[in-house]
C-alpha cells in the first residue's frame, strides 16, 4: 500500500515538466497570502508539490523542491527589488541580479527540507502526512532564528481569516501552518490512494474525514476566550506623514518633516496616545531637545502620551534605531532585531560602496539590549516593536511581560507599491491574535492600522496619503497559551509528529530487516 501511495501509478512526466510545474506551484503559494488572500491557492500549491514528488528518486525530488523554492521566493519577496532599485540606487540589472541571488540562496532551505522528507519520511502514510507537515514547519521555525532569521511567507498567515486561525492563540502562527499543512497532506494522501488503487479505500476515507475535524477544532478554539476586556480603553491617534524616502534624510527636509507631523498632530492633543512612525524625526535625539521639549510639555498639559521614532547614538557614536515616549508616556526602546543589508551590512568590508543602499546612515546601526524596560502610557504597559521586529513571533511575545497593548512603528516606504506592506500588515495582525492584545501600527506611508485582540482590522488608512487614524483601543486581561509558553507547544507537536512518522517507517521495515 505504501509503495502505491508513493506514487508508482503517477503518470510519467519529464523532469523539465516537473520542474516547471514545481516552479509554478511555488509561485502560486504567494497568492494565498496578502494582498491576494486566496487561501485555496496555498492548498493547491502544496498539493501540486506533493503530487510531483510521487515516484521520483531522491535526486529528482531535490530538484523539484528547489524549483518550488525558487518560485516560492521569486514572487513572495519580490518587494526586495523595490528596496534595492528605487531606494538603494542600483540599476535594474544589478538589482535584479541581487534579488535573484537572494532568491536562489533562500531556496536552499527547501533543499534541506526536501532531503529529510525524501530520504526518511515518504515511505509511509504517516510520513506523507505528519512527516511532510512537520518538516515544512520546522523549516519555518528555523527561519525565525537561524542567522538572525527571515520569517517571511509562513503558510499560517494565509489562513488568518479562516477557522484555522483558532490555533494561533494556542500554538502561534507555526501551529496554524502545521494544521494547514496537515489537512492538505491528508487530502494529498487520500488522492494518492485513490489514484493508485482505482477505488475508495478505508485509509483514504479516514484521511478525508480528518480534514473537517481539523477545521472544526479550529472553529471551537475560536470560540474559546483566553482574554477578556478589562473594561478600560484608550483613545489613540496613529499619524501617517507620507514623507518621501528619497529626500527624507536630507538636511533641507528636517524642518518640513517636523512641520508635517506637528501639523497632523495639532488636533489630537487630549487623546490618550498619539503614535508617530519609525524615524519620524530625522534629527538625532541628542540634537533634537529644542524640538522634543515642547512636545513633552504639550503632552503633559493635555494628558496625552506621544510615542515617536527617532534615531539615536550610543556613547561610542554607533547609530541606534529608537523610539521614545513623551508627555504622559515614559520610557524608550532601541530596536533589537536589525534588517540585514538595510540597517547593518553583513560582510561589510566587501559590500560597502557597491550600491547606495549599503552606504546610507541607517545601514550602520547596532542592536539594542535584549532586556529593556517597558514603555508606559500612564499605568498602561506598552510592548513596542520597530518595523521588521514585528515579524518575529517570540521576539514580540517576550519584549514586555504581560503588556496591555502592542505598538509597532514602521517605515514601509522601502517596499513602495509592492505586496510587501500588505504582507507586513498581515504578520502584525497575527501577533495581535497570538497574544490576545490590541495592536497599533503607525507607518510613514501605509499601511497604518489598528488591530483588535482577535487579529481583526478595526480601522486603517489608505496608502500614500498623509493622515491621522483615530480609534479606541480596549485593554485586555488574561493571557493566551502562546503568550505564556511561546513556541513550546508547537515544537512538542512537531517532535511527536516526527517520532510517529519514524516509528511507522521502522515498523513497516521491521519484517524485511528480520528476514535479512
Amino acid at each position: 500500500m505504501n509503495e502505491a501511495v508513493a506514487g508508482r501509478a503517477t503518470p510519467s512526466l519529464s523532469m523539465w515538466l516537473r520542474g516547471t510545474l514545481a516552479l509554478a506551484a511555488g509561485i502560486g503559494f504567494s497568492f494565498g497570502l496578502a494582498p491576494f488572500d486566496w487561501w485555496p491557492s496555498l492548498i493547491g500549491s502544496i498539493l501540486l508539490l506533493q503530487w510531483l514528488l510521487h515516484g521520483v528518486s531522491i535526486r529528482q525530488g531535490l530538484a523539484i523542491f528547489y524549483a518550488y523554492g525558487v518560485g516560492f521566493y521569486a514572487v513572495g519577496i519580490s518587494w526586495v527589488f523595490v528596496s534595492i532599485h528605487e531606494h538603494g540606487g542600483a540599476s535594474v540589472l544589478l538589482a535584479g541580479l541581487l534579488v535573484l541571488l537572494f532568491v536562489l540562496a533562500m531556496a536552499l532551505f527547501f533543499l534541506a527540507q526536501g532531503y529529510i522528507y525524501l530520504k526518511f519520511l515518504r515511505q509511509s502514510i504517516w510520513g506523507l502526512t505528519l512527516g511532510f507537515s512537520a518538516i515544512w514547519v520546522l523549516r519555518e521555525w528555523l527561519l525565525t532564528w537561524f542567522l538572525t532569521g527571515f520569517p517571511w511567507l509562513f503558510a499560517g498567515y494565509g489562513f488568518l481569516d479562516t477557522w484555522l486561525a483558532g490555533y494561533a492563540p494556542l500554538l502561534g502562527v507555526l501551529g496554524v501552518s502545521y494544521m494547514a499543512l496537515l489537512q492538505t497532506s491528508l487530502l494529498g494522501c487520500a488522492l494518492a490512494l485513490l489514484l493508485s488503487r482505482r477505488e475508495i479505500s478505508i485509509p483514504a476515507l479516514v484521511a478525508v474525514a480528518l480534514v473537517p475535524v481539523i477545521w472544526l477544532s479550529g472553529w471551537l478554539l475560536e470560540q474559546t476566550r483566553f482574554v477578556e476586556p478589562q473594561g478600560r480603553s484608550l483613545t489613540v491617534s496613529a499619524v501617517q506623514g507620507n514623507v518621501d524616502q528619497h529626500s527624507k534624510w536630507t538636511r533641507a527636509m528636517v524642518t518640513p518633516i517636523l512641520r508635517t507631523y506637528t501639523g497632523l498632530t495639532e488636533t489630537e492633543w487630549g487623546r490618550d496616545l498619539i503614535v508617530w512612525p519609525e524615524a519620524a524625526v530625522t534629527l538625532f535625539r541628542s540634537t533634537a531637545e529644542d524640538f522634543l521639549a515642547p512636545l513633552d510639555a504639550r503632552g503633559r498639559a493635555s494628558g496625552t502620551a506621544l510615542i515617536l521614532g527617532i534615531p539615536d547614538r550610543d556613547p561610542q557614536g554607533y547609530f541606534l534605531n529608537s523610539a521614545i515616549a513623551l508627555g504622559r508616556g515614559e520610557g524608550s526602546y532601541i530596536k533589537r532585531r536589525l534588517v540585514p543589508f538595510g540597517e547593518y551590512v553583513p560582510l561589510e568590508s566587501q559590500l560597502r560602496g557597491l550600491i547606495q543602499l549599503f552606504d546610507l546612515p541607517m545601514s550602520h546601526n547596532i542592536s539594542g539590549p535584549q532586556n529593556q524596560t517597558a514603555m508606559q502610557v500612564g499605568d498602561v504597559r506598552v510592548s513596542l516593536s520597530i518595523c521588521y521586529e514585528v515579524i518575529y513571533p517570540n521576539l514580540v511575545r517576550e519584549t514586555t511581560a504581560d503588556p496591555d497593548i502592542f505598538v509597532t512603528i514602521s517605515n514601509d516606504t522601502w517596499f513602495g507599491a509592492s505586496i510587501g506592506p500588505w504582507q507586513h500588515l498581515q504578520m502584525a495582525r497575527m501577533r495581535a491574535l497570538e497574544n490576545g492584545r490590541y495592536l497599533i501600527r503607525a507607518t510613514n506611508n501605509g499601511v497604518t492600522a489598528v488591530i483588535d485582540a482577535r487579529g481583526e482590522l478595526v480601522a486603517q488608512l489608505p496608502q500614500f496619503v498623509p493622515g491621522v487614524l483615530r480609534a479606541e483601543v480596549s485593554l485586555m486581561t488574561g493571557s493566551t497559551p502562546f503568550a505564556r509558553y511561546g513556541q513550546t507547544g508547537i515544537l512538542v507537536l512537531l517532535l511527536v509528529s516526527l517520532i510517529a512518522a519514524s516509528a511507522a517507517l521502522t515498523w513497516r521495515l521491521a519484517p524485511a530487516m528480520r528476514r535479512s
